[in-house]
């Protein structure tokens, strides 16, 4: 029912310059944004206490926001009320010192639930583990498109699409302050896969099987589009769920998964579809 609400473009209108030029001013200005969090910080995204080390502490008082603030010598990170569970708060700290943040919580009447903490040094590890993990995916992806296509536009198309849908969701989380964690991790390696998927579906349809190229992208657009609507929707609930019962790390995943998926629509049927195009009139034929 979904693909049958589908628009169909009606892209003869537009030249392949007009089709790659809003995809590929959005991916300069994420660049531009990444490079300068880079720039002012040391690191392309601000990095949570998975890869820096820290502490997060779990507690139950009927203390004000600010009152828990002022409560530790050293600064919160962030302060969370947990929606599910009245006067509960997540509270996260830059310190490694949980001895001393569970003492001066228990010295201001705070009821502590639970408490952990990762080292500065472990925190150090698994960013690298982190960054090697999506880099050998990215390259791995790379190297699979380029074997089943073995034609360069085609699979430029793919890995360029792949690596704006990176690139933008990334810009994103420095733009809505969201901290790279292993969930947000989780959901770029997630898009990595999403946006060949939907990548592959189009150069399919349009390369391998028979038909007008315009039919062809329809048929594609239909099912790629229905698919990937129906994930953000999903993801969209996803969000909102977990925010209102403040589960820790399901809104910045779900937040991610969003921003790339909508990347993906605007890559997919404007970048990609625009490369392709020229691939068949023009690069063939030279």
């Amino acid at each position: 029912m979904l693909d049958s609400m589908v628009p169909e473009i009606s892209y003869s209108r537009y030249s392949d310059r007009q089709l790659a030029a809003v995809p590929l001013a959005v991916l300069a200005l994420s660049l531009l944004v990444i490079a300068g969090m880079w720039a002012t910080t040391g690191t392309p995204v601000n990095p949570g206490i998975d890869f820096t080390g820290g502490t997060e502490l779990q507690l139950q008082t009927d203390a004000s926001e600010a009152e828990i603030e002022a409560t530790f010598e050293t600064e919160p990170e962030s302060i969370q009320p947990i929606a599910a569970q009245e006067n509960e708060y997540i509270v996260t700290f830059q310190s490694t010192d949980t001895a001393a943040i569970e003492q001066q919580a228990t010295d201001a009447g705070f009821s502590v639930t639970s408490i952990s903490s990762t080292s500065a040094a472990f925190g150090a590890e698994t960013q690298l583990q982190a960054v090697v993990g999506v880099a050998i995916a990215f390259v791995g992806m790379s190297v699979l498109v380029a074997l089943m296509f073995r034609t360069f536009v085609p699979s430029v198309a793919v890995v360029l699409s792949a690596f704006s849908d990176i690139a933008i969701p990334v810009a994103l989380m420095n733009l809505f302050d969201i901290q790279l964690s292993l969930g947000t991790v989780a959901a770029l390696l997630m898009l990595i896969g999403y946006s060949v998927d939907s990548d592959l579906l189009l150069n399919n349809h349009v390369l391998r099987r028979h038909g007008d190229f315009y039919e062809s992208t329809a048929r594609a657009m239909r099912t790629g589009v229905t698919m990937t609507t129906t994930a953000i929707i999903a993801m969209l609930v996803m969000t909102a769920v977990a925010t209102l019962f403040a589960i820790p790390l399901l809104p910045a995943v779900g937040l991610v998964l969003v921003f790339g998926l909508l990347a993906d629509l605007m890559n997919t049927y404007l970048l990609n579809v625009s490369l392709l195009r020229w691939y068949k009139y023009e690069g063939v034929a030279r």
